[in-house]
């Protein structure tokens, strides 16, 4: 345990830091995941829907800072190959 002041108060806000960051890492690979699914399996509609949720969860995460904007653009940009991969119906 640290015995400085600025130490002690580092500790408790990178905690603070640590709880949101996982809250907000945790939405956006949830609604990834979503937007896989939909696309494998989903109507149209359904589909665009979750494309947009996933889109909007990894612009948050990047604009918060708890994941890198070129790491957001990577996963957006798999989940759109992975959506022109998908055979026409």
């Amino acid at each position: 345990m640290a015995n400085i002041k600025s130490a002690i108060k580092r500790i408790r806000s990178s905690k603070r830091k640590q709880i949101r960051n996982q809250v907000i890492r945790t939405r956006a690979r949830s609604a990834v995941k979503e937007a896989r699914l939909a696309i494998q399996s989903s109507s149209p509609d359904d589909m665009a829907k979750a494309i947009q949720a996933a889109y909007s969860a990894l612009d948050r995460a990047a604009g918060k800072g708890t994941i890198h904007k070129r790491n957001a653009a990577r996963r957006k940009s798999r989940l759109m190959k992975r959506l022109a991969k998908r055979p026409a119906k």
